[in-house]
């Protein structure tokens, strides 16, 4: 099975980026379960014809579609190993969390974060970004809420966020019993971040009207085009109207291992909350999200639940308090440190944050490539990694939507759809650190025909 795996992993680029899952394959997983057992060879050839075959295709170095990152060999292997260490990371006094703490550290050091600064590793940004909203909930209405809940408080909390900002911040307010109309929607300039005029006169607005701003979530790397939020900026207003700056910085964050990326994000070191995961540029196994607080006392009242069977001891499994469990909601947690902390021991920061700015020079030669085709349109400056442009022609929309599914469909490269100022684009989101000019070449070449197909 490891041997099937790291073939697979070698041989990636031999394989279509994604293929249509046949009728007979899907209806293979509508059938009951087994009473009686197979042997393992037997459902691992199960898996080598039904299941490894039609995955998405992020490992693919054509895969372009969102950005999910390409994975390591090294991850995978720390995977097996932390699988059958079979470590729950909730609390005790265990080495794995010293792991987790010492990666924590790493990531502290990496953003400028002080000492007292708290870190834990979830799922996803998705729900890093909840921890963060809840963090600043509780700051703003104060630990009892906890236990009185909301309608303790006659405050109407409001927070604050770009149009082109990711789903999970509206999410993330809903969750938290905020409501997501209590979310303000800021518009963007013209290199889609968010106005900071616009938000300035949004707050003021609100607080002339009753409620309470508490709560900015600025974006580093928007989800549509890869756009910074001004973070200083953003900064300073925090800082003068006394709210909570949060970084959405999904993928982004991690460019701050890339020197000539990292001036990019000038003023994240300010933030009070920083989310971000690592599956993405810093090409770990799924999942490795992380959310960075700057005050971790803070963030520790936010979730610590006493209870007679988490009591801490000074001695015993019971010491090394405090625990992962005081600074989110999940009691069993896997060891997902270890896939990170192995990349990092093995490829280097410095290699990794070349890979970053292998992946925006890659962007850069795409967005050359359509600038030179009278076809093809940029619909968007490219300040990362994520080109979205699109085919010129009548009925646009129709046409880049139906290239979009016929590049997926031949297997070449994938990319994703989404919509920008109004109209259809084709997004390159560039990931992997396996892809190459040649990948780039091969989107362009192959948008170029089936643009003159459709049309």
């Amino acid at each position: 099975m490891l041997d099937d795996m790291l073939d697979y992993l070698e041989k990636t680029r031999e394989r279509p980026v994604w293929q249509p899952i046949p009728d007979e394959v899907r209806a293979a997983f509508n059938t009951p379960l087994l009473t009686t057992p197979m042997s393992l060879p037997e459902v691992h050839e199960l898996f080598m014809q039904q299941v490894l075959p039609y995955t998405v295709g992020n490992t693919h170095p054509g895969f372009m579609g969102w950005v999910h990152g390409g994975g390591n060999p090294v991850g995978m292997l720390a995977e097996m190993l932390a699988a059958g260490l079979n470590a729950n990371l909730g609390g005790r006094d265990q080495i794995p969390l010293e792991v987790e703490r010492q990666v924590t550290a790493w990531v502290r050091d990496l953003f400028g974060f002080p000492l007292g600064a708290s870190g834990l590793f979830v799922t996803g940004t998705s729900q890093a970004n909840l921890i963060g909203v809840l963090v600043a909930r509780a700051t703003a209405l104060g630990i009892e809420m906890r236990r009185n809940g909301l309608t303790s408080d006659r405050r109407r909390l409001v927070a604050y966020t770009s149009t082109g900002a990711h789903c999970s911040i509206a999410q993330a307010m809903d969750v938290a019993g905020l409501g997501t109309a209590a979310l303000r929607m800021i518009d963007v300039d013209d290199l889609h971040r968010m106005d900071v005029k616009a938000l300035e006169y949004a707050i003021a607005a609100d607080r002339q009207q009753g409620y309470t701003p508490f709560f900015i979530a600025a974006s580093a790397g928007t989800v549509d085009v890869g756009a910074i939020d001004p973070l200083i900026a953003l900064a300073e207003v925090a800082r003068r109207e006394r709210l909570w700056l949060h970084v959405d910085g999904a993928y982004a964050a991690l460019a701050m291992l890339a020197p000539d990326i990292a001036p990019l994000l000038a003023g994240i070191e300010q933030a009070d909350s920083i989310a971000f995961d690592f599956h993405k540029w810093g090409q770990a196994p799924y999942d490795a999200g992380f959310i960075l607080v700057r005050d971790g006392v803070r963030h520790e009242a936010t979730f610590s639940a006493p209870a007679a069977y988490l009591k801490r001891a000074t001695r015993g499994m019971a010491a090394g308090s405090p625990w992962p469990c005081d600074f989110g909601t999940d009691l069993s947690r896997g060891f997902r440190a270890l896939k990170v902390w192995f990349a990092l021991k093995v490829y280097g920061a410095a290699h990794l944050g070349t890979v970053i700015s292998h992946t925006c020079t890659l962007a850069r030669q795409l967005e050359q490539h359509i600038k030179r085709e009278a076809e093809l349109e940029l619909l968007a400056p490219v300040t990362l990694n994520i080109v979205c442009f699109r085919y010129r022609c009548k009925n646009a929309d129709r046409v880049n939507a139906d290239i979009v599914v016929a590049l997926q469909e031949s297997g070449i490269v994938a990319p994703s759809t989404t919509t920008v100022r109004g109209v259809v684009a084709i997004r390159a989101a560039i990931v992997n650190h396996r892809t190459q000019a040649k990948d780039i070449d091969a989107l362009v070449t192959a948008t170029l025909d089936f643009g003159k197909t459709f049309t």
